[in-house]
């Protein structure tokens, strides 16, 4: 069984939708918290999780129950292109519209097509997409939202501005994570990590200078609170190449060492 952040008709629904392609089951959750602990408690055998937006940067809520609150692998990503669309209730023209409504990210992310075309309109914020969504099919046609393709097909709306985001490169790095690490080794692969340093002069540097010694690529790194304490980082880190490779292995092994948390979070095709 496969999870993954609800309600039904978000991209993160979308997301799951296509991963699975018909052949197991989804369940929705009601947070991305939720559905990682789902997999950590055996409650379902993986959860496809949003890490990254290519316009908002890092979800960290997905970063942080990954590295402290759950003790599971990355074992694959799927990249999602986020389709912004603004729907209507069945029948409804523009003219009718009062309110848009939308998730704060959408809104964000069409305000070109907001600014130009809607600008008397007033805007307001919901929880999700798929909240939204459910407004416009109950309401009086009044209502606008801005969706995923699915939500349209789901609650019976129709599309006005279809792939109406200001920049149609918009796209959203998803994750498998299972309580296994993945055994497969590809010519394509990536691992993460995430540590943590003491806070001394030229620390990051010595640990970033072991992964360069061995002419590994970093291809990411974002730094997130340790929670204990203010002024206390997690690095979490992104590079080319699989562990299965003695020089990879061996260089997160000094780093491990150079390191008072450590957590090895997978390697993955990608």
């Amino acid at each position: 069984m496969l999870g993954y952040l609800g309600p039904s008709g978000t991209f993160s629904h979308q997301a799951a939708l296509d991963r699975s392609q018909g052949k197991e089951e989804i369940k929705e959750f009601p947070t991305i918290y939720s559905v990682i602990l789902a997999v950590n408690e055996g409650k379902i055998d993986r959860a496809i999780v949003p890490i990254e937006n290519s316009i908002d940067g890092s979800i960290n809520a997905t970063l942080d129950t990954l590295a402290f609150d759950a003790d599971l692998f990355i074992t694959g990503e799927y990249i999602l292109r986020i389709s912004e669309n603004l729907m209507v209730k069945k029948g409804a023209k523009k003219e009718d519209i009062k309110v848009i409504t939308s998730h704060p990210q959408p809104i964000g992310q069409c305000s070109r097509l907001l600014a130009h075309e809607f600008e008397n309109v007033s805007i307001e914020f919901a929880n999700s997409t798929a909240e939204a969504a459910k407004r416009v099919r109950d309401g009086d046609g009044s209502v606008a939202c801005i969706a995923s393709p699915s939500s349209a097909e789901l609650y019976g709306l129709d599309i006005l501005y279809p792939d109406c985001g200001d920049d149609k490169n918009n796209s959203t790095r998803f994750v498998i994570v299972e309580r296994e690490p993945s055994k497969k080794v590809t010519n394509h692969d990536k691992s993460s990590i995430v540590f943590a340093l003491d806070n001394k002069s030229g620390s990051l540097y010595r640990a970033l200078e072991l992964l360069a010694k061995e002419k590994i690529n970093m291809t990411k790194i974002e730094s997130r609170p340790m929670k204990d304490k203010l002024g206390k980082y997690a690095f979490f880190i992104d590079i080319d190449g699989n562990i299965d490779d003695a020089d990879i292995y061996f260089a997160l092994d000094k780093v491990r060492q150079n390191t008072y948390f450590y957590k090895f979070l997978g390697s993955y095709a990608y």
